[in-house]
């Protein structure tokens, strides 16, 4: 089931506060960038007048133009992360910025900047871990089809793969509690980490939610970084490789499961042929029929010992969860 979207209204009070008594959250918002010399001025300037009280970051990922002198002079804090890649990126901005509140976007004006206050409220209100600013653009050039198709296809596989789903696992644009930023050990290098993010919330069942917020194109003389094909194929390789990980008696039960169907198919006529004769003519194939039948048994067990793994490993990582504060705690 995918997670129920509602929509952003232009409507919604910016008002940020926690229950009466509680002091106002620290927010912080991080834009990992890449040449984005041409959009980062805007995208920092809105953030900062849609959230007065938050403190801006830049994350500069090797940047060939201005971006982080743009950056600077529009009143944001500017750091570096010398490995490529957005996951690299990431994981260095959950690891050094402290905060309670993190709203986390892409530097290219893509993202609507006023609907931030609404999405940090609604973390607030709910006391959610997350909330993805799920996107709707009227503008071609801005959401792509192919990626429409592309986001409509993962997250449907998601979502068989792990029971539910978000309506939107490519955004980029969400908002965090402290909670899980600190307890989200980010392994992926590039443009996978929303899906790994998004899993990660699936797999500790974590209280989220989806608003959907408008996505525009990029101003002129910024340039897209998504690579449609090999992005595409990364971000699935991911899904795969995490359902191997978190659901390895699916995963090689069913590797199993075939492996025992090709050896019954290969043993019948055998069996068939002894029970009329007495003799097993085809000796090769009774051997390769017998020799995958053990490995699909193999197979079979070695999932049912992963998943005595996994549920430890889970169970780990769902104590490191809730050894941080949650929101208005």
């Amino acid at each position: 089931m995918a997670t129920h979207v509602e929509p952003f209204s232009a409507n919604t009070p910016p008002r940020i506060a926690m229950d009466t008594g509680r002091p106002a959250p620290r927010i912080a918002v991080v834009l990992p960038c890449y040449n984005e010399e041409a959009a980062i001025a805007a995208t920092v300037a809105s953030f900062r007048a849609a959230l007065p009280a938050a403190t801006v970051y830049v994350y500069d990922n090797n940047s060939t133009d201005r971006t982080a002198a743009v950056a600077r002079a529009a009143g944001a804090e500017v750091r570096v992360e010398r490995m490529q890649g957005k996951g690299h990126v990431v994981r260095r901005m959950f690891a050094d910025v402290e905060a309670d509140i993190y709203v986390m976007a892409d530097g290219d004006e893509t993202y609507e900047a006023a609907a931030a206050p609404a999405l940090v409220q609604r973390l607030i209100d709910d006391r959610l871990d997350m909330v993805v600013g799920a996107r709707r653009s009227e503008v071609e050039a801005a959401y792509r089809r192919g990626h429409r198709l592309g986001n409509a296809v993962l997250t449907g596989m998601l979502a068989r793969l792990f029971g539910r789903s978000f309506g939107d696992i490519l955004s980029g644009y969400r908002v965090f509690s402290r909670r899980f930023v600190k307890s989200f050990p980010v392994l992926s290098a590039g443009f996978e980490i929303e899906t790994e993010i998004s899993v990660h919330a699936l797999e500790l069942r974590m209280p989220v939610a989806e608003v959907m917020t408008a996505y525009g194109a990029r101003p002129e003389g910024s340039e897209s970084k998504l690579a449609t094909y090999r992005d595409g194929w990364r971000i699935l390789t991911t899904i795969l490789t995490l359902f191997r990980i978190e659901r390895p008696v699916l995963f090689f039960g069913g590797i199993g499961a075939l492996l025992a169907a090709l050896a019954v198919l290969l043993a019948i006529p055998l069996v068939l042929t002894y029970m009329q004769t007495g003799l097993v003519p085809r000796v090769p194939t009774a051997i390769l029929s017998t020799g995958l039948s053990i490995v699909a048994v193999l197979t079979f067990f070695c999932g049912i010992i992963l998943d005595t793994v996994v549920r430890g490993r889970r169970e780990v990582r769902r104590l490191a969860y809730l050894a941080v504060p949650g929101i208005g705690n």
